[in-house]
């Protein structure tokens, strides 16, 4: 059974789950699909579109499947899928697709702390860590397991990859290939996420395989040429392919 607070508005044709607690003051409009286990805390707002799974704490003041902050976006169809067990804080904005993708993705068990923005058509993963006020705009990916400090600029179409350390303040407009840190100013490659990728398992002889990869990729020589080395010269393990789809699928260019 749901606990709806009488202050609240949830519209008639909202779907909603089971066992949700909607606090005093959120507002769920029209068009919304809100799974079990839930909790909304007090002046919480879930526009059109929205797609919530189970297990989720939204906290004051969120916004989440806001419209999007794109003029080119003519009120087309688009939803804003949030996924399961994630902690979304205060005043947290979360923009819903355009006719571009359609959709905005947020995965399971996310962090994202106050005053963070998502954009239209972003997909951030699963496991992340999103520090506050932290910004990004449209169409930017997230992958997995990544942690995003405070007060951070991601610019439009970048591609940030899994298990990276991307430190505070840092502006960025090219991608960040998996399981390094990225600071200072400007924003740059600073070594892998060597505590990081212990924290999460990875052994001592996978962490020098990768620290191998990156010596190769940023040594001297085109990217190009240095992928082809680190495919040549390194055992191509699940994680060492993942740097080299990344690199070679990146549009912006991979940061210094």
């Amino acid at each position: 059974m749901n606990q709806i607070s009488p202050l609240a508005f949830v519209h008639p044709e909202a779907k909603l789950g089971d066992n949700n607690i909607i606090g005093p003051f959120c507002y769920i409009d029209k068009n919304t699909v809100i799974g079990d286990n839930n909790v909304f805390q007090n002046s919480v707002t879930i526009h059109i579109g929205a797609r919530l799974g189970n297990n989720n704490e939204i906290f004051p003041g969120a916004s989440i499947s806001t419209k999007p902050q794109d003029l080119k976006f003519k009120n087309e169809e688009s939803i804003c899928e949030i996924g399961d067990n994630n902690s979304i804080r205060e005043n947290v904005t979360i923009s819903r697709g355009t006719a571009s993708k359609g959709v905005t993705k947020v995965g399971n068990n996310n962090l994202l702390m106050e005053c963070v923005h998502v954009a239209h058509d972003c997909v951030i993963g699963s496991g992340d860590i999103i520090g506050n006020a932290t910004k990004f705009a449209g169409e930017v990916t997230v992958d997995d397991n990544a942690i995003i400090s405070a007060n951070i600029l991601c610019h439009q179409f970048c591609h940030i990859g899994g298990y990276v350390m991307v430190q505070g303040g840092s502006r960025f407009s090219m991608d960040i290939p998996p399981y390094i840190i990225v600071g200072k100013e400007p924003a740059r490659y600073m070594g892998i996420n060597l505590i990081g990728l212990r924290r999460r398992g990875f052994s001592n002889e996978l962490i020098e395989l990768i620290h191998n990869a990156y010596r190769i990729l940023y040594g001297t020589g085109t990217r190009a040429e240095n992928i082809q080395r680190i495919k040549s010269e390194l055992q191509l393990t699940p994680e060492i392919q993942y740097i080299i789809d990344f690199v070679e699928a990146s549009e912006r260019g991979i940061i210094r």
